[in-house]
């Protein structure tokens, strides 16, 4: 049996690929230090809850588990914290991959299967951004992921790593068997906090709706996160088959749909429960943001199956009502996207 080591596999998409793992017929091992994942997370295989940049504690998982696989999604993600906390990131996002970098060096493990982002490319100088498009990020977040990029290109080079960076673009939508979903402290992403005020009857606040798009609002390529899953087995699959070297796949739609059209999506499933908020666009924010995958349908033989944004908004309302169910019988209710 294959066996996958998967860093940060108790947080969002990491734990969704834990699951696509376990149903393909790997063996699937996760590390994590629990700092921003949930225990309750981790299903299918044992937990070693141990930091990346344990290098002690990282060298004895390689030699226990010996994974065909590196799949490291361990990660701070939070564009706004990386503005205001730089330090954190460049050190808990890049140097920690480094100290994974050298415990697989030492182990004699090289294959990497990389979480990336388009935030590595910062604003679009031509669309859809695929895999050529410049990088320029314009965020500490953004940077640090890029950094990690070049790493595993040096290591490449210089020590016959093989790696597979899978750039997202905005990853959505929840595991439509309830067995796992989202669940950030604080909640950012767009998606599960329109759909909170809908169910908490708060208002949701789009930023800006005098962007030049179609409605005004911006766009984004929201892909679901089972779809990114399916395309990291794929993408494991085929690092299985190279010697060395170092490549890089986008995953999105390669369409877009815009803030205004996801609060559309989110009234269809909620009976016109959600009220909107127009504020001013924050700075930084590009109208429009869209993927070319087609690199990944030509190579991996990718294509999302679920990320029409009806079914993602489906997936993603069915588990936040699921958790405050659960949260109301424990006796607390549970308020996402609330400090």
């Amino acid at each position: 049996m294959k066996t996958v080591l998967v860093t940060g596999g108790a947080g969002y998409v990491g734990s969704h690929c834990c699951k696509a793992f376990a149903a393909a017929g790997w063996h699937v091992v996760t590390l994590d230090n629990l700092s921003r994942g949930w225990q309750s997370a981790v299903k299918w295989g044992p937990l070693v809850e141990a930091d990346i940049a344990d290098r002690v504690a990282a060298e004895a998982a390689l030699r226990r588990y010996a994974p065909d696989v590196v799949a490291h999604f361990a990660a701070y993600a939070y564009v706004g914290e990386s503005v205001e906390q730089p330090d954190i990131y460049y050190q808990n996002n890049s140097a920690g991959t480094l100290a994974l970098l050298e415990a697989m060096r030492a182990t004699g493990h090289g294959r990497l299967l990389f979480s990336s982002t388009c935030a590595s490319y910062g604003h679009p100088v031509r669309l859809p951004i695929d895999e050529s498009h410049p990088q320029s990020p314009i965020n500490p977040y953004g940077w640090s992921k890029f950094i990690i990029e070049r790493m595993l290109e040096d290591y490449a080079r210089a020590y016959g790593f093989a790696s597979i960076a899978l750039r997202y673009f905005n990853a959505a939508g929840c595991d439509p068997e309830g067995e796992i979903g989202e669940h950030h402290e604080p909640e950012t992403h767009a998606i599960p906090l329109a759909i909170a005020a809908a169910l908490n009857g708060g208002s949701f606040k789009i930023f800006g709706t005098d962007f030049d798009t179609r409605d005004g609002s911006a766009i984004r390529d929201y892909i679901h996160v089972c779809d990114l899953a399916d395309a990291h087995v794929l993408a494991a699959e085929r690092l299985l088959t190279i010697a060395s070297g170092a490549d890089v796949f986008n995953l999105g739609t390669g369409h877009g749909t815009s803030v205004l059209e996801v609060a559309a999506a989110v009234n269809r499933a909620t009976s016109d429960r959600l009220k909107v908020e127009h504020a001013p666009r924050r700075e930084g924010d590009p109208a429009l943001l869209v993927a070319s995958a087609d690199k990944a349908r030509d190579i991996l033989g990718w294509t999302p199956k679920r990320s029409h944004i009806d079914n993602i908004i489906e997936t993603a309302l069915a588990w936040q009502v699921q958790m405050s169910r659960a949260h109301i019988m424990a006796g607390s209710p549970l308020v996402v996207g609330k400090a």
